[in-house]
């Protein structure tokens, strides 16, 4: 999903892919009916003593509203709150696939573009009032509408007439989806899309109450009384700054199967204090953010663990501010970053140089080869120690032809990052290879985790540190961000030729020619170096000995609801 607000990352295992990939089908089922089945989970019947689990993601999240957040923490908080018509549930082997949320079973027609989904009986909000399909009719038409201004809105944007709603040319009324009755819901696509039930299953399509939303206004998330949830745990306080409290909602259809009595989500963002406060017992579990100098000593005690993940952490530009409306300039910046020494001195936690946009683990989805996105895309420059030099004199060569001989009247650049142990010691490490092998001038601005995002969604900024994790195993969910004219494309990007190719990547169902019109559209991205790579992420994590049963999708959420005590 999604801008990665801490360290966050996951390789899919050939197991993943099929489970991140397998929602479109039918299961088999020749009249293209999908049933719930068994989701039985296996914290179900649980007897165990009540407890209550403290964990820390990250500092203060920006937004909690489902359709606006845009961070895998604020995800992860939201997905214990919320439930889509699909969800993530543990498959047994601490990973998550997708299966049956507030719908019970769906109907898929033969050309695979109308969803007919079946709400279970007794759904309900935290507060006791019934779910019904026009809910989600609501929080869809929300989401698209221009007047939200979220982000995500581009995420449904395989529903018939959301693009016109989205251009402002159709009302949101319009939108392909409809309550066929208060248990039945019907959702038109403009093409089959294979990821669809993952869409279902992501917080940006959750429902919302409409009359909470409006009574609210922009002010529903933030008091328990009014953040009105449908998920297994409902908020009980939030001291802002502090710490989100969560408990067990027990309106929620499948109560029997939670393990935590309550959830505390401590808001952090100083990595010292994470570790201590973990050390001491006051936190159960914790990630991403962790003193640098620490890592080398907790991987080899086995106390941190790390998981593959898809996403990719980068350098992000802003094409429309000189000199990086230059794409030389941009190159010769991304050609001297020094990917092997971040990776290998700094980040220490498996991360592989990046050498590309779309990180390495997305099914190229072309068939019976099984390779991903990024063998079959190729490299885009060497990442080889041996190249580093060739690398660096290609750069100087290139800001040279730009206009700035050995960095000669290049301005003082700014490169700004929000506060985390790692991302300061990375752009004290670009700003070293920036100034040493360019000879221009760089300054570091540190901003706290709101005033940053909001910075950079505006564009205020001329180069700043991102990251961003999949939203769903397909290669679109890194490619088509960079077509949008929401905040998520924060470098500012706009090339027709580009927009064209994802245009066309999003209207057809033939794999072959997806894959071969998203792979044009990496080749565009990276020969204008909108963005720098550094690397693929990794997902570093620590949870204490006596807890059992988090699992975690590939897409990098936890899910804290099932963990029992041993």
């Amino acid at each position: 999903m999604k801008k990665s607000k801490k360290i966050l990352a996951l390789s899919l295992t050939a197991c993943l892919l099929v489970g991140a990939l397998a929602g479109c089908t039918n299961n088999g089922a020749g009249d293209g009916t999908t049933t719930a089945g068994d989701t039985t989970t296996a914290a179900e019947g649980n007897t165990a003593k009540a407890f209550d689990l403290s964990v820390c993601l990250a500092s203060e999240p920006t937004s909690i509203d489902p359709a606006l957040n845009t961070s895998t923490d604020g995800a992860m908080m939201i997905n214990h709150v919320f439930e889509g018509l699909m969800k993530w549930v543990d498959s047994g082997t601490g990973n998550a696939e997708t299966a049956p949320g507030q719908a019970e079973s769906y109907d898929v027609s033969e050309d695979r573009m109308v969803y007919t989904f079946h709400l279970r009986d007794g759904i309900k909000w935290s507060d006791g009032q019934d779910v019904t399909a026009e809910d989600f009719v609501y929080s869809w038409q929300r989401l698209v509408d221009p007047d939200t201004a979220a982000d995500y809105n581009y995420m449904i944007d395989m529903v018939v007439n959301a693009n016109e709603i989205m251009e402002g040319t159709m009302d949101k009324s319009e939108l392909g989806i409809k309550a066929i009755d208060s248990k039945t819901l019907e959702i038109t696509l403009t093409y089959d899309c294979p990821y669809f039930m993952d869409i279902c299953a992501f917080p940006a399509t959750y429902p919302v109450r409409q009359d909470v939303v409006e009574a609210g206004g922009d002010q529903w998330t933030f008091d328990a009384a009014s953040y009105i949830g449908n998920g297994p745990y409902k908020m009980t306080e939030w001291v802002h700054n502090s710490y989100i409290m969560v408990a067990q909602n027990e309106n929620y259809y499948d109560t029997e199967s939670l393990g935590p009595d309550t959830i505390k989500f401590a808001l952090m963002d100083d990595a010292n204090s994470i570790l201590a406060s973990y050390n001491s017992g006051d936190l159960d579990f914790i990630r991403s953010n962790l003193p640098v100098d620490e890592v080398p000593a907790l991987l080899e005690s086995g106390k941190l663990q790390v998981a593959d993940h898809i996403g990719t952490y980068f350098v992000c530009f802003q094409n429309e501010a000189a000199p990086f409306d230059n794409p030389l300039v941009r190159k010769a910046f991304s050609l001297v970053i020094d990917r092997n020494y971040v990776v290998d001195q700094i980040t220490q936690t498996g991360e592989k140089p990046a050498t590309g946009w779309v990180p390495a683990g997305i099914n190229d989805a072309e068939g019976a080869s099984g390779d991903d996105f990024r063998t079959v895309g190729g490299d885009y420059y060497s990442v080889s120690p041996e190249d580093y030099e060739k690398n660096c004199e290609e750069a100087r060569t290139l800001l040279a032809e730009a206009g700035y001989p050995n960095g000669e009247g290049f301005p003082v650049v700014e490169y700004t990052y929000n506060t985390d142990d790692r991302h300061k010691t990375i752009a004290e490490a670009l700003q070293h290879m920036w100034q040493t092998e360019l000879g221009v001038t760089v300054t570091l601005s540190n901003q706290d985790w709101n005033v940053f995002t909001d910075n950079r969604k505006s564009g205020n900024f001329l180069v700043c540190r991102h990251g961003w994790i999949a939203d769903y195993n397909d290669p679109i969910s890194f490619i088509d961000m960079w077509a949008s004219d929401g905040g998520n494309n924060a470098a500012q990007y706009k090339n027709q030729e580009y927009r064209d190719l994802v245009a066309e990547a999003k209207s057809t169902s033939d794999p072959k020619a997806r894959m071969k019109a998203l792979h044009a559209a990496e080749d565009i991205l990276m020969d204008e170096a909108v963005i720098a790579p550094i690397y693929f992420y990794t997902e570093m994590y620590m949870i204490d000995d006596s807890l059992e049963g988090l699992y975690h999708t590939p897409l990098g959420y936890f899910f804290f609801n099932n963990i029992t005590k041993k």
